[in-house]
């Protein structure tokens, strides 16, 4: 009972202090902290002992049940750095927006979501608590009740459960060509005899699984609600959204392929060649887009598309170091991209500025703008940041995957879009520092904002540094758990 403890421990508990009258918001904010502090504890433990549960039983061979492996041990981290650094900083930021209480409730239900998709030994499992954390956080998004901020929610509303049915149909054929429990396991589970003269079918079920799961991740063609869904969103539901939210596809994507279908099923088949076309193709479109928009949350939702598609063209190489590249990106990607977000809502609640023309504020505000340029040198891949340690592994992983000329083209479209990501976060950074001689700055006054806002950005920065140091460690360590696959 200690996997549904992790889970309903912040769903209840940040319900209840919510809808609680509680005078003072201070008092509030530290039974959030409270719920936070008790429940990231219960996961350390459980991540600490291991151990299995299986809860119900929905029939033969479908079952909720949680598992601990080393992939829900780094998924289960990052989503408890990114929901904790986030908290923190929301208590200063949604002071400007109204219905706290709402945004705090719906911020709880969805962290115990996510944790519940994190600890899932099963698709089946998997599948109930990715839905919920789509509809946990679409209150997230339509928090402002505006008539763009609902039509952005319904969008992210209908993209993803369109998404999520695509990849259900996919779920039922693998199961049905499955043997066993249906637990995952390294290699897949499925039943070479009962596949046997049914491979055709079932790799088109695959394939619509993964742009189905794909959604989440905005890979193209079902990424149309991400740049809608993240400029109206209060910016900590961007950070957690682009940050970690989105990650949950990806999360999916790894179960199903290399833990429910085995990756030596779909290696050298044309799911693995228009997998790995799509994913260059929304890299490259996304890095376009990015660079055209004048908005700056939404050229960082962009990004998002295209950044986590560098997730997808890693994991479709389907070998242990395209996996490795892949772990690496999903790190770093969550630090930084969360940490670029959480930026662009300081400009906001600071200077009411939604724009990328964002000349002098480097000495209004240093620490922050210091924390933007970090995260931007990571997501362009600069040594010694993350980004450039997981773009090497993911390169490299594709050059020596075998499959002719595309085994060529990944580097390049990396670096084809580490220079557009260049193109449209340097400027910013450029501007704030250097706005030119014929910009008068001595009027400026430090308006930097209050430690609950800037702690959690230096947090995320220092970890997206951490992984770019410490990639060789981890990417070992990464390819021992992808050695079974």
């Amino acid at each position: 009972m200690s996997f549904l403890a992790i889970i309903l421990l912040p769903m209840i508990a940040g319900t209840v202090l919510s809808v609680m009258k509680i005078g003072e918001s201070r008092k509030r904010h530290i039974g959030y902290v409270a719920v936070m502090a008790a429940t990231d504890l219960l996961a350390i433990v459980q991540m600490v002992r291991g151990g299995s549960a299986r809860v119900i039983s929905f029939g033969e061979n479908v079952t909720l049940y949680f598992s601990l492996d080393g992939y829900v041990i780094l998924f289960m981290a990052m989503v408890m750095v990114m929901y904790t650094c986030v908290l923190f900083y929301a208590f200063e930021y949604m002071k400007m927006e109204e219905r706290e209480e709402v945004f705090f409730a719906f911020y709880f239900i969805s962290y115990g979501a996510m944790l519940g998709v994190c600890m899932c030994g099963n698709l089946v499992s998997m599948y109930l608590f990715f839905e919920l954390a789509t509809l946990s956080t679409v209150p997230l998004v339509l928090h402002e009740m505006t008539r763009e901020a609902i039509t952005a929610a319904l969008k992210y509303l209908f993209y993803s459960v369109g998404g999520a049915f695509m990849g259900l149909l996919a779920v039922f054929f693998v199961y049905y060509y499955g043997s066993g429990t249906r637990d995952f396991v390294a290699g897949g589970f499925l039943d070479p005899a009962l596949t046997a003269g049914h491979e055709k079918l079932l790799l088109a079920m695959i394939f619509i699984g993964i742009v189905g799961f794909g959604t989440k991740a905005g890979m193209y063609p079902m990424h149309g609600w991400l740049p809608a869904a993240h400029p109206l969103a209060p910016a900590p539901a961007s950070a957690l959204l682009s940050g970690i939210i989105t990650k949950a596809g990806i999360m999916v994507v790894i179960r199903m392929i290399y833990f429910s279908v085995g990756a030596d099923f779909l290696r050298g088949t044309w799911v693995q060649t228009a997998w790995m076309c799509l994913a260059m193709l929304t890299i490259l479109m996304g890095s376009t887009m990015a660079f055209r928009e004048k908005n700056l949350k939404k050229r960082l939702a962009y990004s998002s598309i295209s950044q986590l598609s560098y997730l997808m063209l890693a994991l479709s190489v389907l070998s242990a170091g395209g996996l490795t590249g892949g772990l690496l990106h999903l790190m770093q990607h969550a630090v930084s991209k969360g940490t670029l977000f959480l930026c662009a809502g300081v400009f906001i609640y600071k200077l009411h500025e939604r724009g990328v023309n964002l000349k002098g504020i480097g000495k209004q505000m240093p620490v922050t703008v210091w924390c933007f340029m970090i995260a931007s040198l990571s997501l362009v891949g600069i040594p010694p940041m993350g980004g450039f340690a997981s773009k090497w592994y993911i390169a490299q992983a594709a050059l020596g995957d075998g499959m002719g000329v595309l085994s060529y083209l990944p580097p390049i479209v990396l670096l084809i879009s580490a220079l557009l990501t260049a193109g449209y976060l340097f400027p910013v950074v450029v501007d704030a520092f250097f706005p030119g001689e014929e910009f008068d700055s001595a009027s400026l006054k430090k308006c930097e904002p209050s430690a609950l806002m800037t702690i959690p950005m230096i947090l995320l920065c220092a970890v997206a540094l951490l992984v770019g140091l410490f990639a060789s460690p981890l990417a070992n360590t990464f390819r021992a758990w992808a050695a079974g696959i």
